[in-house]
């Protein structure tokens, strides 16, 4: 999955610097290892690109986050499932991971309100975790899987 029609070298040299390709399921950790934004790329009815910025966590090897059932990822979605992630490490010497899937929308309950609670603890700390889950796990709110096609990340994009 990883590097997938890229370059699988483990580094790559752009100018003087050297970054090095995330290998296997380096990605995952990436990912999980602390609470980063993901900007989702979907694409709108017309043709245009939208991004925004979601909140994420990881559940085995698919990426979860929740969203309005009528923001325009969510109809994005329902019309093509698929969706880009980007997640990035803003702190020198910088690494993202680049992630394309195929989302799939839901809307159980139980679930929701788990995903949203567990996400919201990531994000604003444990104490928030209900919080968060409340608000962001009520009704009109979905949540959404996302099956990881292909990963590219690097690490020490600045080294």
């Amino acid at each position: 999955m990883l590097g997938r029609g890229v370059d699988r070298t483990p580094y790559h040299t752009q100018g003087d610097s050297t970054m090095r390709h995330m290998q296997g399921d380096e990605w995952k950790h990436f990912v999980s290892e602390a609470p980063r934004t993901a900007i989702a790329g979907v694409t709108r009815a017309d043709g245009r690109p939208h991004c925004s910025p979601v909140w994420i966590d990881l559940d085995g090897d698919e990426i979860v986050f929740t969203t309005d059932h009528d923001s325009v990822k969510a109809r994005a979605i329902r019309r093509d499932g698929r969706i880009s992630l980007c997640v990035d490490d803003k702190n020198p010497p910088f690494s993202y991971v680049t992630i394309d899937g195929t989302a799939t929308l839901h809307d159980d309950p139980q679930q929701l309100r788990y995903w949203a609670a567990r996400i919201g603890g990531r994000y604003m700390g444990a104490d928030r975790a209900e919080e968060y889950g409340a608000r962001n796990g009520a009704p009109g709110e979905l949540f959404v899987r996302v099956r990881v096609t292909h990963v590219v990340g690097y690490r020490d994009v600045a080294d």
